[in-house]
């Protein structure tokens, strides 16, 4: 069971909880956002609030096994940041989002670092950018922990096949169309 220091812990027990998200992009360069309106110390790292985070994916949690990706959505600015990273592939890239809780005075509680939840934390699996001439939005979707259940890797059964795998593998130095093998079936 999580435990968290009581503040926080009060702040759980009311009815209505402010909260923040902190985003790390680790692409070519590490991106560290915030969805506070002010730059935040968190962890000995400065995360940024240029606004560029627009909408970040509740966490989910489910009873069945599925596979439901997660979603960071970014607004670009005129430098073309993140479409320059989508355009290198961003494809494997990490992506971690943290959820923290605002107190009373809607001050960020930051310390201890525990107090601030790993809501997700996984490689992005498919960029996307929307433009419509007035503003350019830039959606990174995450993996699922289910996503590898959609993944197919041939394997050609044959002398060639094995050795780009292992040169020095011969376990299939029999399997070509000339050879016969005899097989006695049934009672002997």
């Amino acid at each position: 069971m999580k435990t968290f220091s009581t503040a926080v812990q009060n702040i759980i027990n009311q009815n209505q909880i402010n909260f923040f998200f902190l985003v790390d992009l680790d692409f070519n360069t590490h991106y560290r956002l915030s969805s506070l309106p002010y730059d935040v110390d968190y962890n000995g790292n400065t995360y940024t609030a240029n606004s560029a985070l627009l909408e970040v994916d509740s966490p989910k949690f489910s009873s069945v096994v599925d596979r439901e990706s997660y979603r960071v959505v970014i607004a670009e600015d005129d430098s073309n940041t993140f479409k320059a990273e989508i355009d290198d592939n961003v494809v494997g890239k990490g992506i971690e989002v943290r959820i923290g809780f605002l107190d009373s005075n809607d001050e960020p509680i930051l310390s201890p670092v525990s107090d601030v939840l790993l809501a997700y934390k996984g490689f992005v699996d498919s960029p996307s950018i929307q433009n419509n001439f007035e503003s350019k939005i830039i959606t990174f979707e995450g993996t699922s922990p289910m996503s590898d259940l959609d993944m197919v890797i041939p394997f050609i059964g044959s002398r060639d096949g094995i050795k780009q795998k292992s040169s020095n593998d011969t376990s299939f130095e029999n399997l070509y169309g000339d050879s016969v093998i005899k097989l006695k079936w049934g009672k002997i």
